[in-house]
């Protein structure tokens, strides 16, 4: 199975299996000198792992991660850092009964079609227990950030589950305060009682997750091929369960006049540009304003319930399914984390080539 990588400079390649005895990712281009530790990783992974909330699965994993190369005195040497974490909690039982089954919504179909083989233990490689690899490259690649460009913050939320958007004034010191990441206590407690009503009737939900990446510098990002949405796009629309990404105004821009969709510019006091508003979400032309930059991604209901549903056998039978086993009833709440991790890969890996191409942007204004 090929194209396990993501990044130009800054290249991730994750590995392992849902029910496998570890997984991890072996991340190349990293700068020497970066400060790193595996508690400085663990930080981010604790915020991903299963089993924080009744609100996602019940599986028990420490998701300890250990540093195996490319780190020496607590500092990055410019080798390739390998990162490990053991599976401790799998019940590969769980998933006996589906071993001839597909399961609908899931990858089983499509790997069984293209591979003739396939790890029904949770769905090997598509399981979204890959995405805790993506996390602790994620934090090595915010601590490089750190270095290179420490103003640089990513945070992300939900701003819908199912057919509840977010109400009321965004209080961002609500994210932490609740299980959802929504920043509105509000909102916090209509999602619970939703939530807690599709998770004792078995059933699951979607949910839209929003990342913002502050103080961004101006110039990340090239022309055509090269542009930072398409990579923003490519990497959140590779995590599990994705089906929609949006930059800025997204699909919303289509809506609007050319009058009210233009961020006007203006000079500010600092004789820095100013824009008047975000539609663009922070990129145009595929190069970075120094806006925010704004990315959204949608997630699909979770396939693995505890309703029947029917589908067919490897030797093309009918027959009735029910998911057992532990799952999330709304993936998007433990996709908070991986969104991030992602946003963080990518903009690493356009600052080092922005870096590597132009070093300090060239043109002045004023």
């Amino acid at each position: 199975m090929s194209l396990n990588t993501f990044g130009h400079l800054f290249r991730v390649t994750t590995w392992g299996e849902s029910h496998g005895p570890a997984l991890g990712a072996t991340v190349d281009g990293v700068p020497p000198g970066v400060a790193i530790d595996e508690e400085m990783i663990q930080v981010w992974l604790d915020k991903r792992k299963p089993g924080t909330s009744k609100y996602t699965t019940q599986r028990k994993e420490p998701d300890q991660v250990r540093i195996l190369s490319g780190v020496f005195e607590g500092q990055t040497t410019g080798t390739p850092v390998q990162l490990m974490i053991e599976n401790t909690d799998q019940r590969s039982k769980d998933y006996g009964d589906i071993a001839e089954k597909f399961r609908p919504g899931h990858a089983d179909i499509t790997y069984w079609q293209k591979y003739g083989i396939r790890d029904y233990r949770g769905g090997g490689r598509s399981s979204a227990r890959e995405t805790a690899a993506r996390v602790a490259a994620g934090g090595l690649a915010r601590a490089a950030l750190n270095t290179l460009a420490p103003g640089i913050e990513i945070q992300g939320y939900m701003t819908q589950m199912g057919p509840h958007a977010i109400t009321g004034e965004r209080d961002m010191s609500q994210i932490d305060q609740n299980p959802f990441w929504v920043p509105s206590a509000e909102t916090a407690d209509t999602w619970a009682n939703y939530l807690e009503s599709l998770r004792k009737s078995g059933n699951s939900v979607g949910a839209i997750i929003e990342v913002v990446a502050r103080n961004v510098p101006p110039g990340l990002g090239a022309p055509v091929y090269g542009k930072l949405d398409t990579d923003l796009a490519a990497a959140m629309m590779s995590i599990n369960a994705v089906k929609g990404v949006e930059i800025g105004e997204g699909m919303a821009a289509a809506m609007l006049t050319g009058e009210d969709n233009a961020d006007e510019i203006f000079m500010g006091n600092d004789g820095k540009p100013v824009f008047s508003s975000n539609h663009a979400g922070g990129i145009l032309g595929g190069i970075s304003t120094g806006q925010d930059v704004v990315v959204r991604f949608a997630v699909k209901p979770t396939s693995s319930i505890l309703k029947p549903r029917q589908t067919i056998t490897k030797s093309g039978e009918s027959a009735e399914i029910i998911t057992k086993g532990r799952h999330d009833p709304c993936v998007g709440i433990r996709a908070v984390p991986v969104g991030e991790a992602m946003m963080a890969s990518v903009i690493l890996d356009h600052l080092l080539l922005h870096r590597g191409q132009i070093g300090a942007n060239r043109g002045k204004i004023g």
